[in-house]
């Protein structure tokens, strides 16, 4: 039963101001919950919109020799939203960077690219990628040599394998090299994001990167297979 609440006896004028104020207070009050109401279903409808990028975001992974190396030519890329270095391919759970470089892991030091397909292609991730390799060596990749420096794609989903084969296939044919084409092309499996101090290696240790990647005569090689870019 609901309660019933008393009002005041008041009479004359001040009786009918009082309602009347209480009528206008109400009618600001649901005047003011339905315009809240509309904004917060604008606000919603407008928070999707921003969100739409992220939730459509998708995943490259890549494997080109040393990470510290693929991450630069992508990161300039317009569309990729974050470039991660780690470690995919092999059979060790959360392996570390030690474990990796003996080769016992059956990982390679890879790339994952977060891009927004309405900004770049996996097309175009495929060309950056060739052009940053040497697609010819085998379990090995300049100056580091061992499985876990091996070139590869790992796909994802059905698309992407189609794309990147069909990639390796034009590639092939073009005449450009007289050797085979070594890079593999796999499924993708999970991925284990190196330690910290690789991540963006490039801007953190901008004199030791530079001198590593000279050294390894990566830019040397790369103008032989590709020309100056």
């Amino acid at each position: 039963m609901k309660r019933l609440i008393s009002l005041p006896q008041v009479h004359g004028l001040r009786f009918g101001s009082a309602v009347a104020s209480t009528l206008m207070f109400l009618a600001a009050l649901f005047t003011a919950c339905t315009a809240s109401g509309r904004a917060s279903s604008d606000g919603n409808q407008k928070n999707g919109g921003n969100q739409t990028a992220e939730e459509k975001s998708q995943i490259a992974t890549f494997a080109g020799g040393c990470f510290w190396c693929m991450e630069p030519p992508f990161d300039k890329v317009d569309g990729v939203l974050a470039t991660t270095s780690g470690y995919t391919g092999g059979h060790t759970v959360n392996p570390t960077y030690e474990e990796v470089s003996s080769g016992v892991t059956g990982h390679a030091e890879s790339i994952q690219i977060t891009y927004d397909p309405s900004r770049v292609s996996y097309e175009k991730l495929l060309e950056v990628f060739w052009h940053n390799i040497d697609p010819l060596a085998r379990d090995r990749q300049f100056c580091d040599f061992g499985s876990q420096y091996r070139s590869a794609i790992f796909y994802h989903g059905e698309d992407q394998r189609r794309l990147a084969e069909a990639s390796k296939k034009e590639l092939e044919k073009s005449g450009r090299f007289k050797e085979p084409i070594a890079t593999q092309i796999v499924a993708a499996t999970p991925f284990y994001p190196a330690e910290e101090y690789h991540q963006d290696y490039y801007k953190k240790n901008p004199i030791r990167y530079k001198f590593y990647r000279y050294n390894c005569g990566r830019d040397q090689r790369l103008n032989q297979l590709w020309g100056t870019p």
